[in-house]
């Protein structure tokens, strides 16, 4: 055929016998050219450049070759081999594909890791409540407003709507999904088909199994540490934990609102947050209309909260100070911190003070005031200066330096415990304060009365 000027060629599929008017389009197309002799068509692969794909012509070396070559470059991963020959990056290594049968044990001993677990591309999943994803995260170091250690967070796998719930232990894990899911299944008219979550015991208990048998609801668990299994907990739980921190941060509030922070971020999240498959918020998914989002305000901003529930006089003030924490799950009503009661209120009649700036060390006065930190710590002031004569006996006892200092020194304080049984102070201890110091004189004469007579010892 070739000899007939007619241009041959070889597919995977087939062999074409092309007429004498198909030319190359372009020179580059060409990856090797080989001269015939003899009726053959010889290809010397020493003297071979290789090209751009050429791997697909190179001969491929035997297993026992790509092993021993995998040997000497230190069990360099295959395709790195095989890039060298492509891209003729080195000398002295045959230009051959090398294959690998994934028989090296030692790769498997030094390279071994966890097996991928891949997303699914489209969720097979068409209504909600039918999954529901769980975890519980905790013990946090700091105990919230509430004295809560521990949160859930509950998440439906269709529509991406996340619940939260802080508990003070685990034990209450069991009690509280019960609840919830008899109550959700009410509101949405749908079953719980099947739930997700690890290998705790705060779901892996007899409570549990037994009212996922009555209820009928199939459980599903990740495999013991492969937290990957139960990826769409675990990536809820980090992007509310870390919105959390965020705003906190922002707001300068201290980390006793962590719960507060992480209930609004799951209440935000819930409403501008875009469901990839469906692009439309949880909110709309699980509720079936759109949120609206005028009412949201800055986590932490002022707030000034009208006073609706003391009897206030006709020149009272009538609105309290405060923080904003968060927004009410069963009203129409905002959460704030009332810096005069030290509680957080629901409350509508809510001035937001948005324009005011936050500087750093601006915050909650018991941040700054170390009085009222050391009477919230239960803890109780010692003035240890020159211009009080607490203690005197026994400082001149144990130094005469401090005596030397001026008069207008300031003052430390030093934390002390309060006894409930036996106080270590008594009222006699703190009004000394005003009186004149005495000369070092009388002191040094009296110093063991002194002591008994400051400390109290004498009562007992």
């Amino acid at each position: 055929m070739c000899d007939k000027k007619n241009n041959v060629l070889f597919t995977d599929t087939g062999c074409f016998v092309l007429s004498l008017s198909i030319k190359l389009a372009y020179e580059s197309q060409v990856l090797l050219k080989v001269p015939r002799k003899n009726n053959m068509y010889s290809i010397d692969m020493k003297n071979i450049v290789p090209k751009e794909s050429l791997t697909c012509l190179v001969a491929k070396a035997t297993l026992d070759e790509s092993m021993l070559w995998h040997r000497r470059l230190g069990h360099v991963n295959f395709k790195t081999i095989n890039k060298l020959v492509k891209d003729n990056l080195v000398k002295g290594l045959p230009i051959k594909h090398f294959e690998n049968d994934q028989t090296c044990v030692a790769c498997l001993k030094g390279k071994q890791h966890k097996a991928s677990c891949k997303s699914k591309i489209q969720n097979s999943i068409t209504q909600p409540l039918f999954m529901l994803h769980m975890d519980l995260f905790g013990p946090t170091f700091v105990s919230s407003l509430m004295n809560k250690k521990y949160c859930l967070v509950v998440t439906d796998d269709y529509s991406r709507f996340t619940w939260v719930f802080f508990l003070a232990s685990k034990d209450e894990t069991s009690g509280i999904l019960k609840s919830f899911i008899t109550q959700i299944e009410n509101l949405v008219d749908k079953k719980v088909k099947i739930i997700r979550c690890d290998n705790g015991t705060e779901f892996k208990n007899r409570v549990m199994s037994e009212f996922c048998e009555k209820k009928g609801i199939k459980r599903e668990f990740s495999v013991a540490r492969t937290p990957q299994q139960n990826g769409v907990a675990e990536r809820r739980n980090r992007t509310l934990i870390e919105a959390a921190r965020t705003m906190l941060a922002d707001s300068k509030l201290p980390t006793t609102f962590w719960a507060e922070a992480v209930n609004t971020a799951c209440y935000v999240q819930n409403r501008v947050l875009v469901v990839k498959p469906h692009n439309k918020t949880p909110y709309e998914l699980f509720r079936g209309r759109t949120p609206s989002l005028s009412f949201m305000r800055p986590f932490g901003c002022h707030v000034t909260i009208l006073n609706t529930l003391d009897h206030l006089g006709k020149f009272d003030g009538k609105s309290d100070d405060g923080f904003f924490v968060g927004y009410s799950l069963n009203s129409k009503a905002f959460r704030v911190y009332n810096i005069r009661t030290r509680k957080v209120e629901e409350n509508l009649h809510v001035r937001f003070l948005e324009d005011k700036p936050i500087i750093a060390g601006d915050g909650p006065k018991w941040l700054f005031d170390i009085d009222v930190l050391t009477k919230s710590m239960n803890y109780v002031p010692v003035v240890a200066g020159t211009n009080s004569n607490d203690f005197v006996g026994t400082k001149e006892s144990i130094g005469a330096g401090h005596s030397s200092k001026e008069p207008g020194s300031s003052q430390d304080y030093i934390l002390m415990p309060l006894w409930k049984d036996g106080s270590l102070f008594d009222s006699s201890s703190k009004n000394a304060s005003n009186d004149e110091p005495q000369p070092s004189s009388d002191v040094e004469n009296k110093n063991d009365e002194g002591v008994r007579k400051e400390s109290g010892i004498d009562n007992q």
